[in-house]
């Protein structure tokens, strides 16, 4: 049967970017669309450069896992937020300046502009969440309402509002004029995960660990749509400028594509493996990143948005045997319901293929990084040894088989054709590295973590506390010893000081008491 995906034009992977060492935990598109910002596990940002054969660069400065990354609405800065409790504002040039900010006093879990680049709000697990000027490079307040770590803040297209989300199974809404909490959501079966607004600033979305996604009306207060379509937890989302479709990555190694006008689910693409923790539409929407913890990042290029809406509900309506209507209750509804999987949405697989591509010349520098509060070090910007990421289309028919290195891309519908392409770095001593030592790179360990499902380890992050807790009771003994150190050879000094004046005195009364007898009692001769 047809099926209303296949009046639109299925998705294709365009590019894969292999640089980072651990799972891919965030992704960002710069607003001109030219540049590919990623986080990762291993400590790193890289800015990959879309241009074709253009270097990569990698930054480094964090000291723990980076969890949350975006551009800035101009492009020329980028915020990062981290487990070592900090947020960089990095400019994305190969001088690598970055500047720190801290305040918060646990891991921090995502980072966010505002819309006028002014503003930065920040979610941690110290159950904040924290806003910030750009300007000024400091901290400006802090909404404290959450019970347990935040994992995500976001704000509203105009400012005025925040939605917040964590594992007290909570969105919360914030004005930002009064700081006060206008609103809060508590439908969860597990930890909300991520939340974000649509691009009219109308509803705003959350996504949970139990693998369900959620889009709230603000006008009515009311749960519009629910979509239970992942098999596993959801780590990211994005909607894509026209507020039509919404992507979502999850623990199951898939991302899917929804269609909220019809309210289903009409895509699922797989290519990662490994969970898929982090999803981005450019700000366009023509393209799409998603990051794994497979340590890669692959770019598909949407394609089902170059027909407007209007032309696919005309030939929608033309087909002789169209799907049920759409779910009017969708835009206005009168109650929640559910949206379940369909069998008819399409699947994609591309081949995920390493390529050999000739290495640029590299440029290594360092920079110092200037804190606005605590923090003084020194970071480098190294660019990846490989950036060039060649592409190339397989082209195959959308019914084609795939095999089981996943050979192939298979449509589940009739005369569909969608190519895949797929680029790779290779770090190269004298002229590339060889395909076996990429495949045993390839079947390397990841462990993101409490970043990549949602569900942290208490024992680890204990732990982590503890250790954290005596560092700071080992520093404060050794300034202790030191400052009594300086007491007691400060109090010597004082002791033979105040001794060698008692001796002074002593002698000089001494010495007044002899001339005094001498003057009294000794007789006067003259000659």
């Amino acid at each position: 049967m047809p099926t209303m995906a296949s009046v639109l034009e299925d998705p294709t992977l365009e590019r894969h970017f292999k640089g980072h060492k651990d799972a891919v935990t965030c992704a960002d598109f710069s607003p001109n669309c030219k540049q590919l910002a990623s986080g990762s596990v291993d400590k790193t940002l890289m800015i990959w450069n879309l241009a074709p054969k253009a270097r990569a660069f990698r930054f480094v400065g964090h000291q723990d896992v980076i969890t949350g990354v975006q551009f800035s609405p101009l492009g020329n800065l980028v915020a990062t937020s981290s487990k070592d409790r900090t947020v960089r504002l990095w400019t994305p040039s190969m001088k690598g300046e970055s500047t720190v900010f801290k305040a918060h006093t646990a891991t921090i879990r995502s980072v966010a502009f505002s819309q006028d680049g002014q503003r930065l709000v920040t979610a941690s697990d110290d159950k904040s969440v924290k806003v910030w000027s750009v300007h000024r490079q400091s901290f400006v307040y802090s909404l404290n309402l959450h019970t347990n770590w935040v994992r995500c803040a976001r704000f509203s297209p105009d400012g005025r509002l925040i939605a917040s989300c964590g594992d007290d199974r909570s969105v919360r809404l914030w004005d930002t004029s009064t700081k006060h909490c206008i609103n809060c959501f508590t439908d969860y079966g597990g930890s909300a995960t991520f939340v974000d607004f649509n691009s009219s600033g109308t509803c705003i979305a959350s996504a949970g660990a139990d693998s369900s996604l959620k889009i709230w009306d603000l006008r009515t207060n009311k749960l519009i749509q629910h979509y239970q379509v992942h098999s596993a937890g959801i780590n990211s989302f994005s909607f894509h400028p026209s507020n039509n479709y919404l992507i979502t990555g999850s623990s199951d190694s898939t991302v899917k594509i929804m269609d909220l006008l019809e309210g289903r689910l009409i895509y699922t693409l797989h290519g990662h493996k490994g969970a898929v923790i982090a999803v981005t539409f450019s700000r366009a929407g023509e393209l799409f990143a998603s990051g794994g913890a497979d340590g890669q990042v692959l770019m598909w290029r949407t394609n089902f948005d170059t027909k407007s809406y209007q032309d696919v509900l005309q030939q929608h309506s033309r087909r002789s045997t169209p799907d049920p209507p759409p779910h009017l209750s969708d835009i206005h509804p009168k109650s929640p319901h559910l949206h379940h999987s369909q069998s008819t949405a399409i699947q994609i697989s591309p081949t995920v293929a390493d390529t050999q591509s000739a290495d640029p010349h590299v440029i290594e520098l360092g920079q110092a990084v200037h804190s606005t509060m605590l923090l003084n070090g020194r970071m480098h910007l190294t660019p990846t040894r490989s950036a060039a990421n060649s592409h190339h289309s397989n082209g195959l028919p959308a019914r084609h088989a795939a095999s089981s290195r996943v050979e192939g891309l298979k449509v589940g519908k009739s005369g569909g054709r969608a190519g895949s392409t797929a680029g790779s770095q290779t770090e190269a001593g004298g002229g590339g590295r060889g395909r076996r030592e990429e495949e045993e790179e390839e079947r390397g360990e990841t462990h993101p973590l409490e970043v990549l499902s949602g569900h942290p380890s208490c024992l680890d992050s204990t732990l982590g506390h503890i250790v954290q807790q005596l560092d700071i009771l080992t520093q404060t003994v050794s300034v202790l010893e030191e400052r009594l150190t300086l007491t007691e050879d400060k109090l010597k000094e004082c002791l033979l000081h105040q001794s060698k004046i008692l001796k002074d005195m002593r002698a000089s009364r001494g010495r007044r008491r002899t001339e005094s007898e001498g003057t009294d009692g000794s007789p006067v001769r003259f000659t």
